[in-house]
């Protein structure tokens, strides 16, 4: 009773229920589009959850190994890019006149379309691993600096003229003031930022590369209807690697910074 009372409680429940009619709905369609519309090509448009299912387990070793390669490779892209964008939102926050020279052009960059830029730094680096690291670190960078930025700013007023009075250096300043207030907005910046650096790297990896999830998938496109299922088994990995990306940020958040409202028990005191 006490574990049946915690789940209605809790969201485990109500994600089940939607998760378990969004898999029903899924086959519902299939099965139509297949049997009574007759749509042709109609297992590429939407297959089977369960022979998509049955794929996934039967090359699950395979697409364990190609999506580890996707994922640490978009892992060091990331961890590059985050501490470039902190030690940039760091300078402009020192120097309004750094902040004027960089921030337009740290702008201008996120202006260029990914999807052209891959090609071309794939072209210019000829070096797979490394293209998909430039990639997730280049994503990476303009969000977290720009939230970086903004939650070092954010700092109580009153609580920095205290520190002022009390004559601390301004390292002791960002140490135990700013950067304690800006870690939400990091954060923030850190779980936009990680599905989009695995995405990078998979783009890159469709460019032509050797090994990763991207490659797997573009090779059971290019076969056709026969490769189906492990395409959308390929196209589902991408996905879960995306979402792993954002949940090990938030954890790592919920580690970190522990103090923040959304992780105090039904809201009250520390």
């Amino acid at each position: 009773m006490k574990l049946n009372r915690a789940l209605m409680r809790g969201r485990t429940l109500p994600l089940l229920v939607w998760i378990c009619g969004l898999l029903v709905l899924w086959e519902a369609v299939s099965w139509w589009l297949l049997h009574v519309a007759k749509t042709p090509l109609a297992q590429s448009k939407l297959p089977y959850v369960h022979e998509v299912a049955l794929t996934l387990w039967q090359y699950s070793g395979t697409l364990l190994r190609e999506g580890g390669a996707t994922f640490g490779n978009a892992g060091v892209g990331f961890l590059i890019g985050a501490l470039s964008g902190v030690l940039l939102a760091v300078l402009m926050s020192l120097s309004r006149t750094v902040e004027q020279l960089a921030f337009p052009y740290a702008v201008a960059s996120q202006m260029i379309p990914i999807l052209g830029l891959a090609p071309i730094i794939y072209g210019i680096v000829r070096d797979e691993q490394m293209s998909r690291i430039i990639i997730s670190g280049y994503i990476t960078f303009f969000p977290v600096a720009l939230n970086m930025l903004r939650g070092l700013r954010s700092v109580d007023p009153s609580a920095l003229e205290l520190m002022h009075s009390y004559a601390a250096k301004p390292w002791a300043v960002y140490w135990k003031l700013r950067f304690p207030a800006a870690l939400p907005g990091l954060f923030s910046g850190l779980e936009i930022a990680a599905p989009l650096a695995v995405t990078g790297a998979i783009l890159v990896e469709l460019m032509g590369a050797q090994r990763g999830i991207g490659v797997i998938m573009l090779r059971n496109l290019y076969y056709g209807p026969s490769h189906t299922y492990m395409f959308w088994s390929t196209v589902l990995v991408g996905a879960l690697l995306g979402m792993a990306s954002y949940w090990l940020m938030s954890l790592v958040e919920r580690l970190v910074a522990p103090w923040q409202p959304e992780f105090r028990p039904q809201g009250g005191s520390r």
